[in-house]
């Protein structure tokens, strides 16, 4: 890994031959300095942060709570007006985890709007949450980041594009919340990569990479990753950029693409 770019593993997308226990040496053995790891609930605080210390790695992000997979809760409840109580108390275990990890980013899921509620009223509702989560992580450290996720693996989300994402962030006039952008479900929804990564890169806090269609890892699909790479080096990005894609075969075998790209 020598590129002028910082790069992360997710380790619900890699290192999956292993258990969750032995993801974060094995990130480390093959050379990665970050993680990130949406869900780090089912195992207590303490357990995670031994495992990240052991590791010497630093824990980069955590996502909000979700619900079962293949429900409406399924990518959390932030824009649920029904749910509001809920919400808040998810967000409170994100927050926990995320200063109790020096975590730098809560990604805060949007969520997939109520068939029953009017879009407006699911945008206000997530506009107020994020607002309000907003004042709870004010002087933590932690950044929350918003992502617009693909209508085709997540049908119904509320956030699809980057301009819906940053209406959210100016409406909630919080300083502490920026972009996730995420060029696989960018290139999914919107295409034209480059040009949504410079026009909304002054909002741009974390970045993460898979190749389109298949969400596997850069190179194996239609991406020109190189150019991409070149273009967030050209804008400054200091930033991490974060592998959340699906390896081919394994993790170790797919990792020839961080020499060879970037």
């Amino acid at each position: 890994m020598h590129s002028k770019l910082k790069f992360s593993a997710n380790l619900k997308w890699l290192f999956t031959e292993l258990p969750f226990e032995q993801r974060y040496d094995a990130a480390a053995a093959a050379g990665f300095k970050a993680v990130e790891f949406p869900w780090p609930y089912s195992w207590p605080l303490a357990e995670v942060r031994k495992l990240l210390d052991n590791s010497g790695l630093k824990q980069l992000l955590i996502n909000t709570p979700v619900g079962q997979p293949g429900t409406v809760k399924s990518s959390g409840q932030a824009c649920h007006p029904d749910s509001v109580a809920a919400f808040r108390a998810d967000f409170a275990s994100a927050l926990e985890y995320a200063s109790g990890l020096a975590c730098e980013f809560i990604h805060l899921q949007g969520g997939i709007k109520q068939p029953e509620v009017a879009d407006a009223q699911a945008f206000e509702t997530l506009v107020n949450n994020v607002s309000w989560a907003a004042e709870q992580a004010s002087g933590s450290g932690v950044t929350l980041v918003l992502e617009a996720v693909n209508h085709y693996d997540l049908p119904g989300s509320l956030l699809t594009t980057q301009a819906r994402s940053l209406q959210v962030i100016e409406a909630a006039s919080a300083t502490n919340v920026g972009l996730l952008f995420d060029i696989y479900h960018t290139q999914r929804s919107e295409g034209d990569v480059s040009a949504k990564m410079r026009q909304y890169f002054p909002y741009i806090k974390h970045v993460q990479v898979a190749d389109s269609p298949n969400r596997n890892e850069p190179g194996t699909g239609e991406l020109n990753w190189r150019y991409i790479f070149g273009e967030l080096i050209g804008l400054g990005y200091q930033g991490w950029v974060g592998c959340e894609y699906r390896p081919v075969t394994t993790t170790g075998d797919g990792l020839v693409w961080l020499d060879q790209l970037s």
